[in-house]
């Protein structure tokens, strides 16, 4: 058995467990055991064997959706993370950190504030799907102000798209900030969710509106790892390998773009997953783009249902916004990342 091998079966095993694990803790504690069961009860299995009636209410309307969706935009966020890596050729090009993730969310404020004058219901699968297109939309001009603002000569500037990715940051932040003076408390606490990231809004329709946004790029992305692997090289000498550079990009940007707005759609910002899920998995397995894409789907996913185990277990029956476990975890690798490569970001 090679690295790359024992690396999907070491994250799948540990996925399983992990949602496992999920699905039992919080206010309600149901154990191990018991979560088997009620699981096993839908295939057909263990039908004999009595589980508590609130055991099963809680595991079936609660549990189940959140621990699915922590799964979906995890996957999301850790693909999406190594596309934008590729594209722009360069570990600290993560989504939320080069303004992706910040122009999602204000899209998201703005459907929220307009919510009674569109005469959308967000509570429902109508509204969730507009939801989504919207911060995908604006996810997608995040991701292209910060792009061409990048380039130099044709090239991606990695000091100037870190610049460029503060400058839309502070941007979607004081628009934010203008948009609440119109909002009522009702969708001035909607909007703090958004800001913090959590997944205790999780449900079956969110679950359902997410599901075809994140697999399309689930689907595509990692079919694109050979043209990413190409483009690392720079896009003259990918152009040269005869790799139609700019339908790369576009295609990529678009998925990534869409799957970051999906994720941030139901979640919130949710940081630093995009950082560190990818630079973690090249450190065991490489940087070749054909394996580390998946690989980072199934990190990623496992490391947002930890981190949403940590934020309900840590001071329960408080539960903490995910989106400061994942900072508190992203952060050293970031200040890490910039010691280790100060020298490249030199303009």
């Amino acid at each position: 058995m090679n690295k790359k091998t024992g690396l999907y079966i070491l994250l799948i095993v540990a996925l399983l467990i992990s949602a496992g694990l999920s699905m039992g803790l919080g206010a309600v504690q149901i154990p191990l055991k018991e979560v088997v069961v009620i699981l096993g009860k839908k295939i057909g299995l263990f039908s004999e064997l009595p589980v508590s009636t609130q055991h099963e209410g809680v595991l079936n309307i609660v549990r189940i959706p959140r621990v699915i969706l922590g799964l979906l935009v995890g996957a999301a966020l850790g693909i999406s993370g190594t596309a934008v890596q590729g594209i722009f050729r360069n570990p600290l090009a993560e989504p939320g950190l080069i303004g992706i993730s910040a122009g999602a969310s204000l899209m998201a404020v703005i459907i929220i504030v307009l919510e009674a004058t569109l005469l959308v219901g967000l509570s429902n699968i109508t509204g969730y799907y507009i939801m989504a297109f919207g911060a995908f939309a604006g996810a997608g001009l995040a991701a292209l102000i910060v792009y061409q603002i990048s380039r130099t000569d044709g090239k991606s500037n990695v000091a100037t798209m870190l610049l460029a990715g503060i400058a839309i940051n502070a941007l979607a932040g004081a628009l934010t900030g203008l948009i609440t003076y119109a909002a009522d408390d009702q969708q001035l606490r909607n909007i703090t969710f958004w800001m913090l990231g959590s997944l205790a809004g999780a449900t079956w329709e969110t679950v359902i509106s997410l599901l075809p946004f994140v697999l399309i790029p689930l689907v595509l992305l990692p079919g694109m790892g050979k043209a990413l692997n190409a483009f690392s090289l720079g896009e003259i000498q990918a152009a040269q390998l005869g790799l139609k550079v700019n339908v790369v990009k576009r295609n990529v940007v678009i998925l990534a773009t869409m799957a970051v707005g999906a994720a941030v759609a139901v979640s919130g910002i949710i940081g630093f997953i995009g950082l560190l899920v990818p630079h973690t998995i090249r450190l065991v397995i490489g940087v070749d783009n054909k394996h580390v894409l998946p690989a980072s789907a199934l990190f990623g996913a496992l490391m947002l249902t930890i981190s949403d185990m940590i934020c309900r277990i840590i001071i329960a029956p408080i539960e903490l916004p995910i989106g400061v476990i994942t900072a508190l975890m992203g952060t050293p690798l970031f200040l890490y990342i910039l010691v280790k490569d100060k020298k490249k970001l030199v303009i």
